[in-house]
């Protein structure tokens, strides 16, 4: 899943950074809440975990202009106010849960997943011939077995298999599975493409190069 942390403790919001992405997830930080409207706005998040107290305004706004724009990102609240009615505010205001600091990782972490469970909906598991990918779990096997997929290499695999049957340009898998808004010249979209092919093993021509488009995932 792609997930915006809304942090301006930086080493708190690095730290979740690393969390998520050890749990195989993408994961952007801002650290204000006018970055955390530009962002949310222009890139379709998952989830988004959002600080109550930022520098130039709170959560409850950020909550409040989202929704007010049509926003229906979900969106975890982060916030030391232990308070009944301060939660209720929140929720209020358009956050989805909340969790109240400090909090423990392993249950913030399991927010995130009961999170994506509800999001994803009957969607959550994809199946392309032999292979089936479970976003949720973060888990895919082809004919079976389990395959040994770095959580960059799965979120690859996850994006053809939602698109299966489409041609996806080289310049959207950029901007979807690494966030880059130019194409920086190198081979890494094809390093990815060429190791998940070998660990789909007899299956790997279900990758089609689609030459001077993209790829396309299909079904044998």
């Amino acid at each position: 899943m792609k997930i915006l942390v809304v942090e301006d403790n930086k080493r708190l919001g690095r730290f979740l950074k690393r969390a998520l992405e050890e749990e195989g997830h993408v994961a952007d930080v801002a650290v204000t809440g006018t970055a955390a409207i530009e962002q949310a706005t222009s890139i379709a998040y998952d989830i988004m975990v959002l600080d109550w107290m930022l520098p130039d305004t709170d959560g409850l706004a950020v909550c409040r202009t989202l929704r007010a724009r049509g926003s229906n990102v979900p969106i975890l609240m982060l916030t030391a106010r232990a308070e009944v009615a301060e939660r209720i505010a929140g929720l209020d205001a358009g956050a989805d849960d909340y969790i109240v600091k400090p909090f423990d990782l392993g249950e913030f972490l399991a927010r995130i997943r009961a999170r994506a469970r509800r999001e994803g909906g009957g969607h959550s598991v994809i199946s392309v011939g032999p292979l089936v990918v479970n976003l949720v779990e973060r888990r895919a096997t082809v004919a079976g077995s389990p395959l040994a997929l770095t959580p960059r290499e799965f979120t690859l695999l996850g994006y053809l298999a939602r698109s299966a049957g489409r041609i996806v340009p080289r310049t959207e898998i950029l901007a979807k599975v690494w966030e880059a808004t130019f194409d920086p010249g190198s081979n890494v979209v094809e390093a990815h493409i060429k190791n998940i092919r070998e660990k789909l093993r007899e299956h790997g021509a279900m990758i089609e190069t689609v030459r001077g488009l993209g790829y396309r995932l299909v079904s044998p």
